[in-house]
């Protein structure tokens, strides 16, 4: 069976096309982010987890978006400087996009239709975060304010 997630793609923050296939075998947590947001500490939860579990094949994507309360109003420069001088962010980050509406990202697009939440397929929030397994299936959601650290014991069941 062909997976959907491997078939979509995105741009980094340095503009360059990357495909989801490249995380092929990789835990993948994809979040929505934003540098102006109550929530934006959480970069420091997710970098954590970054350097904890990433020899154990975990890949976090960052999609900024400012969608919400216009809280990523930067552009691809001001973002990677604020990721990396601010939370020491290491994770491949993307450039900005939108998660809901017409306009949403393929990669949201596909993960809200697989895993809808409370809001049906909408995304509420900055932080909202999907884990995908290692054969690229969303398997699950977690809300704006499940902290990233909650997030570890998801992980410590599923990898190796």
């Amino acid at each position: 069976m062909k997976n959907k997630f491997y078939d979509l793609s995105a741009y980094n923050l340095q503009g360059k096309e990357v495909s989801m296939s490249e995380f092929k075998g990789k835990t993948v947590l994809v979040v929505n982010t934003a540098s102006q947001c109550g929530l934006t500490p959480q970069y420091e939860g997710l970098e954590k987890l970054n350097q904890k579990y990433k020899d154990k094949g975990l890949v976090i994507l960052g999609f900024p978006c400012n969608q919400f309360g216009n809280q990523e109003p930067g552009d691809s420069k001001e973002i990677a400087e604020g990721c990396l001088l601010n939370y020491g962010v290491s994770f491949p980050m993307f450039s900005k996009i939108e998660v809901n509406g017409k306009n949403a990202h393929p990669v949201f697009k596909y993960l809200k239709n697989e895993l809808g939440g409370i809001f049906g397929s909408r995304i509420k929030w900055n932080f909202t975060k999907f884990l995908v397994d290692e054969n690229g299936k969303p398997v699950k959601r977690f809300s704006p304010i499940t902290k990233p650290e909650e997030i570890d014991k998801y992980l410590r069941k599923i990898l190796k």
